[in-house]
């Protein structure tokens, strides 16, 4: 198995060049630029006091040798370098406080908008794209960038140091600087060959975590179904590879990524041994002092290491501008689904026009073809037919979820693609198959819809299903604790709660992907009685699996592959003898006869 197996990177993936990069990135920093103004004046100030000691160690070293007793000098030099040394320390704390607040506001920004970027996908987005990737780049990503914003710091202090020192040198004896600075394109060159290895290491190694971060995901969402059938061995095993992975790719990056900081100190330690040997011919030879030439010794450490401190920290600096251009291209990823225009109308009447319409998902199979079809405003219809047909299609070209590729779907007699979105979706209603409930009470979940909405009158709501006993079924009624995805609770309150959020809602376009799954006869009215109250005020289409919802539906779309083949009443498709009278008894008549032995039960 290769290193990088399974580390494509995502189809919305970009690489950004460095400036674009950096002036993304000052974006971001733009608002702290006060307290970024301050940083850069103690880096400044930090970097330029730190050349100065070796200036000052020459000086006493100059005095003592030349036998001229100055004791008050001394001492006073002496001094002036512990001052220097603790005024570097405050200049450093102060730096450090600021930038710890930048960063975090900085880190705040770019994970919110990473975060909304994703909320704002499309569902084809989401249905490509693993959840557990995106949450690596908002979460994981995000931290190796601030990183950098560090980085970025130390290194400023360490280039104004080499600056300082640099023309310390100069002045001190230049035919040796000159000499000593003919070694720094060597390591220029080293590091410009080094770059794009280590970003792409570095991309390689994030791609790894992010899969890691997905399985890890994956699983404990689906432990029940893993448990339920045996296979903690299998899923474990997935792991366990896709970790796998992750160490070979560490460990290729760890290889890669060491082998500049041992190199640049090698290529350090030959220019210092070229100093040495030189000026001590010069010192020798009369021609600088002794304390010039261990000012030289002193001073080329320090204009050398903050050149391998660059060069060391280059492992983070290529780290973190990976995780910016993976974080950006998630904020830059483009939608499918686009909207024409913002048209908010003051309400909405709930007539839908498919005319001419044809739809695929991202992978071509075309699911509708031509497809028309006409929903009066108020009418509830009710679609019907075998799995792949089409139905789930249609709710979610209703919901927006998806973008279609010819013909038009009209609400109210304009283009849907006209509508303002947001406003759009407040006005339709949506219960899936598996109705989602987010970890909190029942009252909680309900509110998710209208946030503004009293206890009073959601308990006003409930009481209109069965007298509100279905509450009783909860142990603290609504502020019962539904758990992760409703885990705490039936299939048949999740069901039940999810109605109660859309007859809150009160939309003018409810659409239910009915669920499959079997429920006592007492669940089973009570939902009933929801669905009814729902129905009298909106526009629905009803992915139905129940029969007591077909009956009830004002017309029963019969689709097959994408196309509709019948329509009309229970009553009348039934004396048709077509397609529905084949499902109604197949599928429809076994479960009225289950339900009914149910009830008898």
């Amino acid at each position: 198995m290769g290193f990088s197996t399974g580390l494509a990177s995502e189809s919305y993936d970009r690489q950004y060049s460095n400036k674009t990069l950096l002036a993304r990135i000052w974006a971001y920093a733009r608002p702290e630029r006060k307290r970024i103004v301050i940083i850069l004046l103690t880096v400044l100030l930090q970097g330029g006091l730190g050349a100065l000691p070796p200036v000052i160690v020459a000086k006493v070293l100059d005095e003592g040798i030349a036998g001229i007793p100055n004791s008050q000098a001394f001492y006073l030099l002496t001094a002036l370098v512990i001052f220097l040394e603790l005024l570097g320390y405050l200049f450093y704390y102060t730096n450090h406080r600021l930038l710890a607040r930048v960063i975090a506001d900085i880190n705040r920004s770019l994970s919110t908008d990473a975060f909304a970027a994703s909320m704002r996908q499309d569902m084809a987005f989401h249905d490509v794209f693993s959840s557990g990737k995106i949450v690596s780049r908002i979460t994981t990503d995000t931290r190796d960038f601030s990183t950098l914003i560090t980085l970025t710091m130390d290194v400023a202090n360490s280039l104004v140091q080499s600056v300082v020192t640099a023309f310390i040198l100069l002045t001190a004896e230049w035919h040796l600087a000159l000499l000593f600075f003919l070694t720094i394109p060597v390591f220029v060159l080293f590091v410009s060959l080094y770059r794009k290895l280590a970003r792409r290491v570095s991309r390689q190694g994030m791609r790894a975590m992010a899969n890691v971060n997905a399985t890890i995901k994956e699983t404990i969402s689906g432990i029940a179904v893993a448990k339920n059938f045996r296979q903690e061995e299998t899923i474990y095993e997935e792991f366990r590879q896709s970790n796998a992975t992750s160490f070979r790719m560490n460990i290729r990056r760890g290889l890669v990524l060491s082998t500049v900081f041992p190199t640049t100190r090698t290529l350090g330690a030959l220019a210092t041994a070229m100093l040495v040997y030189f000026g001590a011919i010069s010192a020798a030879q009369g021609i600088i002092t002794a304390g010039a030439w261990y000012l030289f010794i002193l001073s080329t450490e320090r204009f050398l290491q903050p050149i391998l401190s660059i060069t060391s920290y280059w492992t983070q600096v290529q780290t973190g501008l990976s995780a910016a251009e993976r974080i950006l291209a998630l904020i830059d990823a483009e939608h499918t689904v686009i909207q024409k225009g913002s048209y908010q109308p003051e309400s909405y009447r709930g007539r839908i026009d498919f005319n001419h319409l044809s739809f695929s998902y991202a992978n071509g199979k075309p699911i509708l073809r031509d497809f028309n079809l006409h929903i009066r405003e108020g009418e509830n219809i009710a679609i019907v037919g075998h799995t792949g047909a089409g139905k789930t299609s249609i709710a979610r070209l209703i919901a927006r979820f998806y973008e279609f590729q010819d013909g038009e779907l009209l609400i109210d007699g304009k283009d849907i693609r006209s509508y303002d979105l947001h406003a759009l979706r407040q006005h339709m209603g949506l219960v899936t198959q598996v109705p989602f409930l987010f970890e909190g009470t029942v009252e909680e979940n309900i509110r998710f819809a209208k946030p503004d909405i009293t206890r009073a009158e959601i308990l006003s709501l409930a009481r209109k299903i069965g007298g509100g006993e279905w509450l009783d079924t909860f142990a603290d009624g609504l502020d019962t604790r539904v758990g992760e995805r409703g885990a705490h609770i039936s299939m048949g309150q999740r069901q039940l709660v999810a109605l109660l959020r859309v007859l809150a809602q009160n939309p003018a376009v409810f659409i239910l992907d009915e669920a499959t799954a079997s429920i006592d006869p007492f669940t089973e009215k009570q939902i009933q009685t929801a669905l009814n109250l729902i129905l009298k005020q909106s526009t629905s289409v009803l992915i139905a699996h129940r029969l007591s919802t077909v009956q009830s539906a004002d017309r029963i779309i019969v689709l097959r592959d994408g196309e509709i083949i019948e329509e009309g009443t229970h009553a009348q498709l039934l004396s048709q003898r077509g397609h529905y009278s084949e499902l109604y008894n197949t599928y429809f008549r076994h479960q009225s006869l289950e339900y009914v032995e149910q009830a008898g039960r």
